[in-house]
């Protein structure tokens, strides 16, 4: 069982020609991180030049990396670039996880197929015409429901996040400590905490929690 990510960036045709190559920048310094933490090709590619697709060989770990792709391109603001106010967001990802099978993986990600594949291009198909930004797709209706439920409520937060509020979020996808984000944005604590709270990083926390346990549980060791 795989997972794979297929997303495109939302209203890209607006972007300044500035923050456009910023965001592909971007995506491609978050493939690479990507990258380290697998034994395997992971694919991630942009293609269209507003597209990307990859491959998550742990499931339960898909959504960490989908919303710390989404977290990368959220923060980004071609305003005051040294200042650390909170600007609104500028760039946007539509994401699907999709959760399955593989028939094969090829050297290009374009050629590979299987269900996972499938699932994922299929749902963001589907995204567009839902006004949805994050989706996951599976074998398993009654895991669907659960997180179509939880991942509609999610849109509802991160649609409310500044460029500031998504910042500290990409940096505890990462794993920093408080001190450890102020000291990189050069600002308080507790300037760290209270973006912290208004992005709602605890409620972040659990569906996170909850989406390892449920995905480990009926999808790792190729169940």
């Amino acid at each position: 069982m795989i997972a794979v990510l297929s997303a495109d960036l939302l209203s890209s045709s607006n972007y300044p020609k500035d923050l456009m190559e910023e965001v592909i920048s971007t995506l491609n310094r978050e493939f690479e991180q990507v990258k380290k933490v697998s034994d395997r090709d992971t694919g991630f590619k942009i293609f269209r030049g507003d597209s990307f697709q990859g491959i998550v060989y742990d499931p339960a770990e898909a959504l960490k990396t989908a919303l710390k792709l989404k977290t990368s391109i959220n923060r980004l603001h071609l305003k005051e670039r040294e200042s650390n106010k909170a600007f609104k967001r500028e760039a946007d990802l539509r994401l699907a996880i999709g959760i399955g099978g593989y028939d094969f993986i090829r050297n290009s990600i374009m050629e590979s197929n299987g269900e996972a594949f499938q699932f994922s291009g299929r749902t963001l198909d589907e995204m567009k015409k839902e006004n949805r930004k994050l989706k996951l797709k599976t074998s398993n209706a009654e895991i669907n429901e659960e997180f179509d439920t939880s991942f509609f409520l999610f849109d509802t937060l991160a649609d409310k996040w500044s460029t500031a509020s998504a910042e500290v979020i990409y940096y505890l996808l990462y794993g920093y400590k408080e001190m450890e984000i102020a000291n990189e944005l050069d600002i308080s604590q507790s300037a760290v905490n209270q973006r912290k709270k208004a992005a709602g990083w605890d409620a972040i926390e659990v569906l996170l929690s909850r989406y390892q346990k449920v995905i480990s549980e009926h999808f790792s060791n190729g169940k």
